[in-house]
């Protein structure tokens, strides 16, 4: 797909590049969810750190310095509403999205006036394979609002259009979001009440 006089890349890594020439937009869309809790092992931890988070390090780490030269570029980050609320059971997931959308606020408040340009964009449900996967946690929370990844597309297309840093395809996580840093005490006991119904599930 071009853009402008660029390609438009999506993908963990930025090499490709070297072959297409410059690249106005990259989409960082690598992840994973692996692991519940605490209990998972080691090695699911930091491979949901070195897919969730690393990929978007090592992305930036390429295009960053052509960018600053040229005074333009564009950088998306496909964070997940779990990097703004939480995602019950899966632990690793949660924490990691956490990261990857604080790792776009900083790229964005760190080179926003030398011409980058972030979009960091966080959906709640998509009907994919990696949400079929997630079980009574996914259903609970996720299933019944889930929508069509091409809805996603159109929603990061919008918030290009707009220039908007959060993109937000299911707009009710905006309100989740700012009742969250409204009262967290009120928005963490509501959370324990969905994760008491989903073990609640789980035993049936």
């Amino acid at each position: 797909m071009v853009e402008g006089s660029g390609v438009v890349v999506t993908g963990g890594g930025a090499g490709i590049g070297r072959a297409l020439g410059e690249i106005d937009i990259y989409c960082s869309n690598a992840g994973i969810a692996e692991g519940t809790g605490p209990d998972a092992p080691e090695e699911t931890w930091q491979r949901a750190w070195e897919v969730n988070v690393m990929a978007h390090v090592r992305a930036s780490r390429e295009l960053l310095p052509g960018w600053l030269d040229r005074g333009h570029g564009c950088f998306v980050v496909t964070a997940s509403a779990a990097g703004l609320l939480t995602m019950l059971g899966a632990a690793p997931y949660s924490v990691t999205k956490h990261a990857a959308e604080a790792y776009a606020e900083w790229l964005a408040a760190t080179y926003g006036h030398r011409g980058l340009t972030v979009h960091c964009i966080c959906p709640q449900g998509v009907r994919t394979a990696m949400l079929a996967a997630s079980g009574q946690a996914g259903d609970v929370v996720l299933k019944e609002a889930a929508i069509e990844p091409e809805q996603v597309g159109e929603a990061l297309w919008d918030g290009l259009a707009d220039g908007r840093f959060l993109v937000l395809p299911h707009p009710q996580v905006r309100d989740y979001y700012a009742m969250r840093a409204g009262d967290t005490d009120r928005w963490l006991r509501g959370m324990n009440r969905m994760q008491q119904r989903i073990e609640e599930l789980m035993v049936q």
